[in-house]
């Protein structure tokens, strides 16, 4: 049985649970839990059964989500989809949820990517190596987002690893690009990073509300 990190609550893990596969056949199953975030990581089973933080986390998937969706859909550059995708790549070793991902429509039309139809029909799982991914740090995946997954989905042959940590002021933004050795970080320019992938500059500020919270802007240009 494969070593279980949860980080509040517990959760039981299928006994035939051992590796990347049994893992993605245990995603299909009713006794898959709904809630949380489980993946597959590397030979083991990592859970967090933690809520999202509205103004550190969920905020910030929501404003990336709608920026980097519009962008996408605009100029049709494929396919961006935010938290609930399976993602799996067995180089990597990895099956999980990203908090956001892009795949261009080149990548969808060669064999970098596979789209996996679910037991219940309908597609249901991404495998292979799409262009961009997006973690959004919280206090339970320090870890998990910035070792973890950051070598994994080099591994993987992730283009670009986006990484937002908006748990302090000022937030961290960052985007490291896919190198032969391993992933290095852009280099801000006042601010602004430069996509690749996307072919575009991108800066995300922070300001308070008018009912005092925080709130975010992803620009683009």
């Amino acid at each position: 049985m494969p070593t279980i990190i949860t980080e509040l609550d517990e959760v039981t893990i299928p006994e035939s649970v051992t590796s990347l596969e049994a893992f993605r056949r245990w995603t299909d199953q009713d006794d898959f839990p709904q809630t949380g975030r489980i993946w597959w990581l590397r030979g083991r089973v990592w859970a967090d059964m933690s809520k999202e933080q509205i103004f550190s986390h969920l905020a910030v998937k929501t404003e990336c989500t709608v920026v980097l969706g519009g962008l996408v859909k605009s100029q049709e550059l494929g396919l961006y989809l935010g938290d609930g995708l399976l993602l799996s790549n067995f180089a990597a070793d990895i099956s999980g949820n990203p908090d956001g991902t892009f795949i261009s429509s080149q990548t969808l039309r060669s064999d970098r990517v596979r789209l996996i139809e679910g037991a219940r029909g309908g597609y249901t799982e991404i495998q292979g190596s799409p262009d961009m991914v997006l973690e959004i740090v919280s206090d339970s995946s320090v870890h998990k987002d910035l070792d973890v997954l950051r070598k994994a989905y080099w591994e993987a042959g992730v283009g670009e690893y986006w990484l937002i940590d908006a748990r302090k002021d000022p937030l961290r933004f960052e985007i490291f690009r896919y190198t032969s050795k391993s992933y290095a970080a852009t280099r801000k320019q006042q601010g602004w990073l430069r996509s690749v992938v996307f072919g575009k500059s991108f800066r995300l500020t922070q300001k308070r509300s008018a009912l005092g919270h925080p709130a975010y802007t992803l620009q683009v240009r």
